[in-house]
């Protein structure tokens, strides 16, 4: 299968599964982002990748969309013209958290060397 085709099935998943999570879910004192979406070339399976600030709340976060997947899953599966559909799961992006990591040390790097 063709990585473009990959490629577009990604970004299709990822606007209508981020249109449905801010739609359907209200998370309280938390900032929930979809960053990305990563189909496996059968797709069988898509992980979709939740940032949440503050971090603290994350696993929480994605607790719930886990346990909700079902529902999301049975409105994109009636939204896509598509099949397979791949089967949903939701993951915590820590990439995010890892560069405002690298981002903080830089900084005090920085004002230490001054």
């Amino acid at each position: 299968m063709s990585s473009n085709r990959i490629e577009k099935v990604n970004s299709l998943l990822e606007h209508e599964i981020g249109k449905l999570i801010a739609k359907d879910f209200k998370f309280p004192d938390a900032l929930v982002t979809l960053t990305h979406v990563d189909t496996t070339a059968n797709l069988i399976e898509a992980r979709a990748y939740i940032s949440v600030l503050p971090e603290e709340k994350a696993d929480t976060v994605v607790k719930v969309l886990n346990k909700e997947v079902r529902g999301i899953q049975q409105e994109i599966n009636t939204m896509l013209n598509m099949r397979p559909i791949p089967k949903i799961i939701f993951v915590k992006d820590t990439q995010i958290a890892s560069a405002s990591k690298i981002e903080e040390l830089l900084e005090k790097l920085k004002k230490e060397g001054k």
